[in-house]
Protein backbone atom coordinates (compact mmCIF):
# COMPACT_ATOMS: atom_id res chain seq x y z
CA UNK A 1 0.00 0.00 0.00
CA UNK A 2 2.56 2.02 1.10
CA UNK A 3 4.67 1.55 -2.03
CA UNK A 4 1.48 3.12 -4.44
CA UNK A 5 1.53 5.98 -2.58
CA UNK A 6 3.49 9.75 -4.03
CA UNK A 7 6.34 11.16 -2.28
CA UNK A 8 4.38 14.23 -1.63
CA UNK A 9 1.40 12.04 -0.01
CA UNK A 10 3.56 10.13 1.64
CA UNK A 11 5.43 12.70 3.56
CA UNK A 12 1.83 14.39 4.29
CA UNK A 13 0.81 10.86 6.14
CA UNK A 14 3.94 10.83 7.61
CA UNK A 15 3.43 14.39 9.49
CA UNK A 16 -0.51 13.39 10.38
CA UNK A 17 1.03 9.53 11.99
CA UNK A 18 3.99 11.87 14.32
CA UNK A 19 1.02 14.49 15.10
CA UNK A 20 -1.13 11.99 16.12
CA UNK A 21 1.10 9.89 18.40
CA UNK A 22 2.43 13.31 20.28
CA UNK A 23 -1.33 13.99 20.54
CA UNK A 24 -1.73 10.48 21.98
CA UNK A 25 0.73 11.20 24.49
CA UNK A 26 -0.49 14.13 26.06
CA UNK A 27 -3.64 12.89 26.70
CA UNK A 28 -2.15 9.58 27.82
CA UNK A 29 -0.01 11.96 30.37
CA UNK A 30 -2.77 14.05 31.41
CA UNK A 31 -4.66 11.32 31.98
CA UNK A 32 -2.35 9.63 33.97
CA UNK A 33 -1.99 12.45 36.40
CA UNK A 34 -5.92 13.16 37.31
CA UNK A 35 -7.63 10.63 39.95
CA UNK A 36 -9.82 7.45 38.91
CA UNK A 37 -12.63 9.83 37.72
CA UNK A 38 -14.82 10.14 34.53
CA UNK A 39 -12.24 13.09 33.47
CA UNK A 40 -9.46 10.66 33.30
CA UNK A 41 -11.94 8.19 31.72
CA UNK A 42 -12.69 10.60 28.84
CA UNK A 43 -8.72 11.74 28.28
CA UNK A 44 -8.27 7.82 28.00
CA UNK A 45 -10.60 7.23 25.39
CA UNK A 46 -9.09 10.28 23.28
CA UNK A 47 -5.49 8.83 24.07
CA UNK A 48 -6.71 5.54 22.55
CA UNK A 49 -8.58 7.10 19.72
CA UNK A 50 -5.58 9.18 18.54
CA UNK A 51 -3.20 5.96 18.92
CA UNK A 52 -5.58 4.33 16.70
CA UNK A 53 -5.55 7.08 13.93
CA UNK A 54 -2.12 6.73 14.26
CA UNK A 55 -1.78 2.97 13.69
CA UNK A 56 -3.94 3.54 10.63
CA UNK A 57 -1.05 6.18 9.05
CA UNK A 58 1.09 3.34 9.78
CA UNK A 59 -0.13 0.97 7.70
CA UNK A 60 -0.04 3.69 4.67
CA UNK A 61 4.12 4.71 5.56
CA UNK A 62 5.58 1.46 6.44
CA UNK A 63 6.81 3.16 8.89
CA UNK A 64 6.92 3.94 12.90
CA UNK A 65 6.56 7.55 13.72
CA UNK A 66 8.46 9.43 17.56
CA UNK A 67 6.33 11.68 19.11
CA UNK A 68 7.64 15.38 19.63
CA UNK A 69 8.68 15.33 23.18
CA UNK A 70 8.99 18.62 23.53
CA UNK A 71 5.69 19.26 22.38
CA UNK A 72 4.50 16.56 25.09
CA UNK A 73 6.17 18.26 27.94
CA UNK A 74 4.98 21.53 26.66
CA UNK A 75 0.87 20.77 26.68
CA UNK A 76 1.69 18.19 29.82
CA UNK A 77 3.52 20.97 31.99
CA UNK A 78 0.83 23.66 30.82
CA UNK A 79 -2.32 21.30 31.73
CA UNK A 80 -1.09 20.78 35.05
CA UNK A 81 -0.53 24.29 35.67
CA UNK A 82 -3.19 25.93 34.24
CA UNK A 83 -5.88 23.03 34.06
CA UNK A 84 -6.12 19.85 31.50
CA UNK A 85 -8.79 21.46 29.73
CA UNK A 86 -6.77 25.02 28.62
CA UNK A 87 -4.23 22.77 27.26
CA UNK A 88 -6.46 20.42 25.48
CA UNK A 89 -8.77 22.79 23.82
CA UNK A 90 -5.36 24.92 22.75
CA UNK A 91 -3.73 21.90 21.07
CA UNK A 92 -7.27 20.78 19.75
CA UNK A 93 -7.44 24.49 18.20
CA UNK A 94 -4.09 23.38 16.14
CA UNK A 95 -5.70 20.43 14.65
CA UNK A 96 -8.08 22.39 12.50
CA UNK A 97 -5.71 22.29 9.66
CA UNK A 98 -4.77 19.05 9.91
CA UNK A 99 -8.73 17.95 9.86
CA UNK A 100 -8.52 20.12 6.30
CA UNK A 101 -5.85 18.16 5.37
CA UNK A 102 -7.07 14.88 6.00
CA UNK A 103 -9.99 15.90 3.63
CA UNK A 104 -7.90 16.46 0.36
CA UNK A 105 -6.34 13.48 0.84
CA UNK A 106 -9.76 11.44 0.89
CA UNK A 107 -8.84 10.17 -2.74
CA UNK A 108 -5.64 8.68 -2.07
CA UNK A 109 -6.37 7.61 1.33
CA UNK A 110 -10.47 6.42 2.08
CA UNK A 111 -10.13 6.72 5.67
CA UNK A 112 -9.22 10.29 5.70
CA UNK A 113 -12.74 10.98 5.46
CA UNK A 114 -13.35 8.49 8.19
CA UNK A 115 -10.38 10.18 10.18
CA UNK A 116 -11.57 13.58 9.86
CA UNK A 117 -14.58 13.20 11.30
CA UNK A 118 -13.96 11.85 14.33
CA UNK A 119 -11.44 14.19 14.88
CA UNK A 120 -14.57 17.30 14.35
CA UNK A 121 -16.98 15.56 16.20
CA UNK A 122 -16.06 12.46 18.14
CA UNK A 123 -13.40 14.01 20.23
CA UNK A 124 -14.88 17.37 20.23
CA UNK A 125 -17.86 15.54 21.91
CA UNK A 126 -15.55 14.14 24.63
CA UNK A 127 -13.53 17.06 25.13
CA UNK A 128 -17.34 18.83 26.11
CA UNK A 129 -17.50 15.70 28.73
CA UNK A 130 -14.80 17.05 30.93
CA UNK A 131 -15.94 18.41 33.99
CA UNK A 132 -12.81 20.48 35.52
CA UNK A 133 -12.90 22.36 39.04
CA UNK A 134 -11.36 25.27 38.60
CA UNK A 135 -13.42 26.00 35.45
CA UNK A 136 -16.25 25.68 37.69
CA UNK A 137 -14.83 28.76 39.86
CA UNK A 138 -13.76 30.95 36.66
CA UNK A 139 -17.79 33.27 37.79
CA UNK A 140 -15.39 33.69 41.11
CA UNK A 141 -12.26 34.49 39.73
CA UNK A 142 -13.19 36.69 36.91
CA UNK A 143 -15.18 38.49 39.75
CA UNK A 144 -11.56 38.85 41.92
CA UNK A 145 -10.31 40.18 38.68
CA UNK A 146 -12.58 42.71 37.36
CA UNK A 147 -12.62 44.30 40.48
CA UNK A 148 -9.35 44.61 41.15
CA UNK A 149 -8.36 45.77 38.07
CA UNK A 150 -11.60 48.13 38.25
CA UNK A 151 -11.03 49.56 41.80
CA UNK A 152 -7.33 49.65 42.12
CA UNK A 153 -6.20 50.97 38.94
CA UNK A 154 -8.85 53.60 39.59
CA UNK A 155 -7.36 54.06 42.89
CA UNK A 156 -4.18 53.89 41.93
CA UNK A 157 -4.88 56.89 39.16
CA UNK A 158 -6.24 58.68 41.94
CA UNK A 159 -3.38 58.51 44.21
CA UNK A 160 -0.90 59.47 41.43
CA UNK A 161 -2.16 62.90 41.42
CA UNK A 162 -3.15 63.28 45.22
CA UNK A 163 -0.40 62.39 46.72
CA UNK A 164 2.84 62.06 43.73
CA UNK A 165 5.21 59.86 46.37
CA UNK A 166 5.84 56.35 44.45
CA UNK A 167 6.00 55.10 48.37
CA UNK A 168 2.59 56.50 49.93
CA UNK A 169 1.08 55.63 46.50
CA UNK A 170 2.29 51.88 47.11
CA UNK A 171 1.47 51.80 50.79
CA UNK A 172 -2.39 53.41 50.18
CA UNK A 173 -2.81 50.80 47.38
CA UNK A 174 -1.49 48.03 49.61
CA UNK A 175 -3.78 48.81 52.10
CA UNK A 176 -6.77 49.50 49.99
CA UNK A 177 -5.99 46.15 48.23
CA UNK A 178 -5.73 44.08 51.11
CA UNK A 179 -9.13 45.08 52.42
CA UNK A 180 -10.69 44.91 49.60
CA UNK A 181 -9.97 41.70 48.76
CA UNK A 182 -10.37 40.08 52.25
CA UNK A 183 -13.95 42.09 51.78
CA UNK A 184 -14.60 40.73 48.46
CA UNK A 185 -13.58 37.35 49.43
CA UNK A 186 -16.36 37.63 52.49
CA UNK A 187 -18.97 38.47 49.72
CA UNK A 188 -18.07 35.21 47.54
CA UNK A 189 -18.74 33.40 50.35
CA UNK A 190 -22.19 34.53 51.64
CA UNK A 191 -23.11 35.10 47.91
CA UNK A 192 -22.35 31.67 47.02
CA UNK A 193 -23.83 30.18 49.81
CA UNK A 194 -27.20 31.80 49.40
CA UNK A 195 -27.61 30.33 45.79
CA UNK A 196 -29.78 28.00 45.55
CA UNK A 197 -29.08 24.61 43.12
CA UNK A 198 -25.45 25.45 43.19
CA UNK A 199 -22.74 22.60 43.45
CA UNK A 200 -19.75 25.03 44.77
CA UNK A 201 -18.04 25.07 47.42
CA UNK A 202 -18.98 28.66 49.42
CA UNK A 203 -15.09 28.52 51.11
CA UNK A 204 -13.59 27.52 47.69
CA UNK A 205 -14.96 30.23 45.57
CA UNK A 206 -13.96 32.58 48.26
CA UNK A 207 -10.54 31.53 48.55
CA UNK A 208 -10.41 31.65 44.53
CA UNK A 209 -12.08 35.22 44.74
CA UNK A 210 -9.44 36.37 46.85
CA UNK A 211 -6.81 34.58 45.50
CA UNK A 212 -7.35 36.61 42.06
CA UNK A 213 -7.98 39.99 43.71
CA UNK A 214 -4.64 39.65 45.39
CA UNK A 215 -2.35 38.47 43.02
CA UNK A 216 -4.37 41.09 40.73
CA UNK A 217 -3.08 43.87 43.39
CA UNK A 218 0.46 42.72 43.82
CA UNK A 219 1.11 42.84 40.28
CA UNK A 220 -0.97 46.62 39.86
CA UNK A 221 1.54 47.80 42.82
CA UNK A 222 4.71 46.50 41.66
CA UNK A 223 5.73 49.57 39.76
CA UNK A 224 5.75 51.64 42.10
CA UNK A 225 7.94 50.12 44.52
CA UNK A 226 10.65 49.85 42.19
CA UNK A 227 10.33 53.24 39.87
CA UNK A 228 10.59 56.50 41.44
CA UNK A 229 8.49 58.44 38.82
CA UNK A 230 5.09 58.46 39.65
CA UNK A 231 3.83 59.27 35.66
CA UNK A 232 5.83 56.33 34.72
CA UNK A 233 4.47 54.18 37.37
CA UNK A 234 1.23 54.62 36.41
CA UNK A 235 1.82 53.95 32.65
CA UNK A 236 3.35 50.49 33.71
CA UNK A 237 0.25 49.42 36.08
CA UNK A 238 -2.09 50.46 33.45
CA UNK A 239 0.03 48.25 31.12
CA UNK A 240 0.30 45.62 33.55
CA UNK A 241 -3.74 45.85 33.79
CA UNK A 242 -4.02 45.41 29.51
CA UNK A 243 -1.74 42.32 30.05
CA UNK A 244 -3.55 40.77 32.89
CA UNK A 245 -7.11 41.30 31.20
CA UNK A 246 -5.58 39.77 27.74
CA UNK A 247 -4.13 36.54 29.49
CA UNK A 248 -7.22 35.83 31.80
CA UNK A 249 -9.47 36.41 28.66
CA UNK A 250 -7.38 34.55 26.41
CA UNK A 251 -7.14 31.54 29.42
CA UNK A 252 -11.31 31.61 29.82
CA UNK A 253 -12.63 31.69 25.97
CA UNK A 254 -9.98 29.28 24.78
CA UNK A 255 -11.73 26.72 27.94
CA UNK A 256 -14.87 27.80 27.52
CA UNK A 257 -14.99 28.30 23.42
CA UNK A 258 -15.88 32.04 23.68
CA UNK A 259 -15.28 35.20 21.89
CA UNK A 260 -11.63 36.82 23.07
CA UNK A 261 -11.87 40.51 21.36
CA UNK A 262 -15.39 41.39 22.98
CA UNK A 263 -15.22 40.14 26.24
CA UNK A 264 -10.89 41.34 26.01
CA UNK A 265 -12.18 45.34 24.96
CA UNK A 266 -15.92 45.37 27.49
CA UNK A 267 -13.03 44.68 30.27
CA UNK A 268 -10.21 46.72 29.22
CA UNK A 269 -12.56 49.60 28.66
CA UNK A 270 -14.45 49.63 31.62
CA UNK A 271 -11.01 49.77 33.63
CA UNK A 272 -9.72 52.29 31.66
CA UNK A 273 -12.99 54.58 32.04
CA UNK A 274 -12.51 54.19 35.88
CA UNK A 275 -8.94 54.91 36.29
CA UNK A 276 -9.31 58.02 33.58
CA UNK A 277 -12.51 59.11 35.95
CA UNK A 278 -10.37 58.77 39.05
CA UNK A 279 -6.94 60.43 37.79
CA UNK A 280 -9.17 63.67 37.18
CA UNK A 281 -10.75 63.51 40.17
CA UNK A 282 -7.64 63.13 42.20
CA UNK A 283 -6.16 66.18 40.07
CA UNK A 284 -9.46 68.69 41.22
CA UNK A 285 -8.88 67.00 44.88
CA UNK A 286 -5.44 68.11 45.22
CA UNK A 287 -6.79 71.30 43.86
CA UNK A 288 -9.59 72.50 45.72
CA UNK A 289 -8.31 71.16 48.97
CA UNK A 290 -5.10 72.69 48.58
CA UNK A 291 -2.88 69.29 49.49
CA UNK A 292 0.41 69.32 49.23
CA UNK A 293 2.43 66.28 50.00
Amino acid sequence: MAQELTAEIRSRLLAFQRAEITEHHVYRRLAAALPANENRRVLEKIAADELAHAHVWAGYTGTTAAPRGWVVAFYYWLGRLLGFTFAIKLMERGEEAAEQGYRHLATAVPEATRIAGEEDEHEKALIGMLDEERLQYTGSMVLGLNDALVELTGALAGFTLALQNTRLIALSGLITGVAAALSMAASSYLSTRAETGTHKNPLKASVYTGVAYLCTVALLITPYLVLQNYYLCLASTLGIAVAIIAAFNYYICVARDLSFRHRFLEMAGLSFAVAAFTFLLGFVMRKLLGVDV
